[in-house]
C-alpha cells in the first residue's frame, strides 16, 4: 500500500469518528433540554438552582438537611428535622416548611409542623405552626416583628458554637444572642393547649392589649388590657 492511500484511509477514519463525536454531542445536547417524566423517584435531598447557581429550594430529608444558608455561604445549624427551605434571590433563606413525629422513649406522641416565611436578612414574619406535646395539642398563627438582629451577630454566633460538642452549641447562641433585641409576637391565632382557642393582640412590646377567648367548656370572653397587662375592660363583666 502506497503512501497517499494510506493517508486517505487514515483521513477517512479521522472524519468518521469526527462525525460520530458531533453527532452524539448534538443528540445528548438535545436531550439534555427534554423534560424527563418518572413514575416514582427516591431521594435524600434534592436542591433547585437558578442557572447561575443560587439555591431557591432545598427539599431534604434529615440526615442532609442544609445548615443557615447567607448569600450563598452555608453555616452549620443543627436542626434534626425533614422538609423544605426556601431562598431569595441572593442564596439566602427566607423561610421554610418543617415537620415530624415521633414517640419518644418514654411512649409519649410528639409531633410538629412548622410553616414560616422570613424578612429580608432576618428572622421569620409569619409562621403556621401545629404539634403534639405532653398529651397536649396546639395549632395557631403568628406574625411577628423581626428582632432586627445583625445578621453578622448570628453566623459568627453559629461559627463559634460548630467548634463545641453538640450538646453544648445551643447554650453558646443563647449566650451569644444575649442582649440583643427579641423578635416580638403581633398576633396570635390559634388553638391552645388548655383546648381553648383565642385571639391575642399585642401591641409594638409584645403586650397583650386585646385578648378574644373561647375557654375550654365553652365560655366566651373577652379583655382589654393597659400596657402593664392590667385588665380595664372586659366582657362579659366580671362581678365585683
Amino acid at each position: 500500500m502506497d503512501r497517499n492511500t494510506l493517508t486517505h484511509r487514515l483521513l477517512l477514519a479521522y472524519s468518521g469518528v469526527l462525525t460520530i463525536v458531533l453527532c452524539v454531542v448534538l443528540l445528548t445536547g438535545a436531550a439534555s433540554h427534554e423534560k424527563a417524566n418518572f413514575d416514582e423517584i427516591n431521594v435524600k435531598r434534592m436542591n433547585v438552582v437558578e442557572p447561575d447557581g443560587t439555591v431557591r429550594l432545598v427539599i431534604s430529608d434529615k440526615a442532609l438537611f442544609p445548615g443557615l444558608l447567607v448569600k450563598g455561604k452555608e453555616y452549620p445549624y443543627d436542626r434534626h428535622t425533614a422538609g423544605m427551605i426556601f431562598f431569595d434571590d441572593e442564596g439566602t433563606e427566607d423561610g421554610g416548611l418543617i415537620f415530624g413525629g415521633m414517640k419518644n422513649k418514654d411512649g409519649q406522641v410528639e409531633s410538629y409542623g412548622h410553616l414560616s416565611f422570613d424578612k429580608y436578612m432576618g428572622d421569620q414574619l409569619m409562621a403556621l405552626e401545629s404539634g403534639q406535646e405532653e398529651g397536649q395539642t396546639y395549632s395557631g398563627i403568628d406574625f411577628i416583628d423581626d428582632a432586627d438582629v445583625p445578621m453578622s451577630v448570628i453566623t459568627d454566633a453559629l461559627q463559634e458554637a460548630a467548634k463545641l460538642p453538640p450538646d453544648q452549641r445551643r447554650a453558646k447562641m443563647r449566650e451569644a444572642l444575649k442582649g440583643q433585641p427579641k423578635s416580638r409576637q403581633r398576633i396570635h391565632l390559634g388553638r391552645n393547649p388548655d383546648d381553648s382557642t383565642s385571639l391575642e393582640l399585642k401591641d409594638e412590646q409584645g403586650h397583650d392589649r386585646i385578648l378574644l377567648k373561647v375557654a375550654a367548656d365553652g365560655t366566651p370572653s373577652m379583655q382589654l388590657l393597659d400596657q402593664q397587662g392590667k385588665v380595664i375592660s372586659e366582657f362579659p363583666a366580671k362581678p365585683r
